[in-house]
């Protein structure tokens, strides 16, 4: 029996429950779950950036968008199933109401679950985006924790304010500008496979992945794109301030 996926879930509910009853035992109810959602991302998003890296590197042909996943390979999506599986748990138990970040984990388990369980195909191109996606967790979980903290520790509050426009420009290429690169690329090589014959995926699995992926980023779109508006308002706010005290 493979104990790979139950290990790794077991490895991040520790991790879970760990920061939620010892690191954070001092932080109110209000952010106490939330933030221990982020200490299970941040376990998974750079560890996975290297582990998908090295997966790749080491595919006998990283151009090959169709070749039979390796055992790493499927070692790493594994790894990031059980990492979904439980903050997905998480949402649904905590922020039933949190739907593009419901639809979102479910989308991505979807990807991970037929390409690793039912095609057994495609691997690359989706260790790809994972890391893609992943570059900026570690980021975007310490701008997060700040956020939290930000009306009870002077430090955070400034932190945040600080970090922000480096965060979402780094998300922004990473999300909005890098993931649909890829996403076309794995477009013109399956169409292409179609019309040349020879392609190991169904037709459906990869047309429902770009599908699928597609919605995915056009929500990290929408995200991105309102914490840009959320914070350029403030701060335009500010330099309105500050000209009409210059000019008075």
């Amino acid at each position: 029996m493979d104990l790979q996926l139950p290990l790794f879930f077991s490895m991040f509910l520790f991790v879970y429950t760990f920061a939620y009853s010892v690191l954070l035992r001092n932080w109110g109810p209000k952010h106490r779950l939330e933030a221990s959602s982020c200490f299970i991302s941040l376990a998974h998003g750079t560890p996975v950036v290297i582990l998908a890296t090295i997966a790749i590197l080491q595919s006998p042909n990283p151009t090959d968008f169709a070749a039979p996943n390796t055992k790493f390979q499927a070692l790493v999506l594994e790894y990031s199933i059980a990492y979904f599986s439980l903050d997905l748990l998480h949402c649904v138990s905590f922020s039933p109401n949190d739907f593009v970040f419901i639809f979102h984990h479910l989308a991505v388990l979807y990807v991970f679950v037929t390409c690793n369980y039912i095609v057994g195909c495609g691997a690359v191109p989706i260790l790809g985006l994972l890391v893609v996606a992943e570059l900026s967790s570690g980021c975007q979980n310490a701008w997060t924790l700040a956020g939290y903290r930000r009306t009870e520790i002077v430090a955070a509050a400034k932190f945040e304010e600080f970090v922000t426009p480096y965060f979402l420009t780094f998300y922004s290429v990473l999300r909005v500008g890098l993931a649909p690169v890829v996403v076309c690329k794995m477009g013109e090589f399956y169409v292409g496979s179609l019309v040349m014959g020879g392609n190991l995926i169904p037709t459906w699995a990869w047309i429902s992945w770009l599908c699928v992926i597609g919605m995915a980023i056009f929500g990290s779109v929408l995200w991105v794109g309102n914490h840009w508006l959320l914070w350029f308002r403030p701060t335009k706010n500010r330099k309105e301030k500050v000209s009409s005290h210059v000019s008075h």
